[in-house]
């Protein structure tokens, strides 16, 4: 009996400890915003932020920078982090397989590629043009990684399908750069390959925050479906559940996601495969904690590295990607070897 009811207690604190840890992540998150908003080239302080949205003045440069340069800066990184982070954990638990993320399975560079051809058409295409042509590329390189992964005998294993994406990914960036090469667009798509939110304005959160939201609300309506799924397929099958149709609506979902971090952010890669995991040692294996918890770290991490690439070299800003790859790298190599011993 006590045995019993140390067990249930257990299962019942599981949710208390998450709900703890999702609240603490929020709270870091809102402090993050802040220092982003705080810290940068021109030396700002809390007074003139705090005037800025009480008392704004459009004829101070300081009220200028807080309210059109760093407010939607910081609350782009946020929504990128957020939607590249769930897309990520969509993608590993729908995959079982830990070696899944956007940029690892060819979904971020089919997005750059078909960027690539839009600039090529239209030397000036407007944001919203750049989001459905992302949109389309989102689409592209995830069929062709999948594709080509599913041609062995043997199936997609995760790190076969992890070896389909990198060869997919090295070869939608070639063709994007000789397209940029060949039509002499480098300069333009230079910020996209570089990846970052440092040119955001209000426009693209104004384009970027309803494709989000809708595709955050749409994973969170997934969540129970998703960890279902990651017992294997056979298991959901069994338990009702129509596989098929929960894996359309998540490739959807990604693609959604995927294709506007990336029409505004450009590669920005490891965030959504380093999150995921974090979350899941955190707040267990429900996809029901998984999912906010992916979005909140994942929007704190990208926050906290576009804080640091503009405090790195200043007044000189290091590209984003730069600083996500420092603490995805290792983290990759370490899954690779641990996936690698299963083959």
């Amino acid at each position: 009996m006590a045995i019993g009811t140390q067990q249930k207690n257990r299962h019942n604190s599981r949710p208390v400890v998450a709900g703890l840890i999702l609240t603490f992540g929020l709270v870091l998150l809102i402090i993050s915003m802040a220092l982003s908003i705080l810290y940068g080239a021109a030396d700002i302080d809390l007074l003139t932020i705090w005037q800025s949205l009480t008392q704004y003045d459009p004829a101070q440069s300081a009220h200028q920078i807080i309210r059109n340069l760093r407010i939607p800066r910081g609350l782009a990184a946020a929504l990128i982090g957020a939607a590249l982070a769930v897309s990520g954990a969509i993608m590993q638990g729908m995959t079982r397989n830990a070696l899944a993320s956007p940029s690892i399975m060819g979904v971020t560079a089919g997005a750059g590629f078909m960027m690539a051809v839009a600039m090529a058409i239209n030397s000036q295409p407007s944001t919203l043009t750049m989001m459905l042509w992302a949109f389309a590329g989102a689409g592209l390189g995830a069929g062709i990684v999948f594709g080509v992964g599913s041609i062995s005998k043997s199936g997609l294993t995760p790190v076969k399908l992890a070896l389909a994406g990198t060869a997919v990914t090295s070869m939608l960036s070639a063709l994007s750069s000789g397209i940029t090469i060949h039509f002499n667009i480098a300069k333009d798509l230079s910020f996209w390959y570089a990846g970052g939110v440092a040119s955001v304005q209000w426009i693209h959160v104004q384009l970027l925050a309803p494709v989000m939201i809708i595709g955050l609300i749409l994973s969170l309506f997934l969540a129970k479906s998703i960890t279902v799924l990651n017992l294997g397929d056979d298991v959901a099958k069994g338990l009702g559940q129509q596989t098929i149709l929960v894996k359309v609506i998540a490739i959807i979902v990604v693609l959604l996601l995927t294709g506007a971090a990336v029409s505004v952010a450009g590669t920005i890669g490891f965030i959504g495969l380093v999150i995921p995991h974090i979350t899941r040692f955190l707040v267990g294996v429900n996809y029901r904690w998984i999912i906010p918890g992916s979005a909140i770290l994942g929007a704190l991490l990208l926050v906290l590295a576009d804080t640091a690439s503009r405090m790195i070299n200043p007044p000189f800003e290091t590209p984003v990607g730069t600083v996500t790859a420092l603490v995805g790298v290792p983290f990759f190599l370490y899954l690779a070897r641990k996936e690698g011993r299963g083959l």
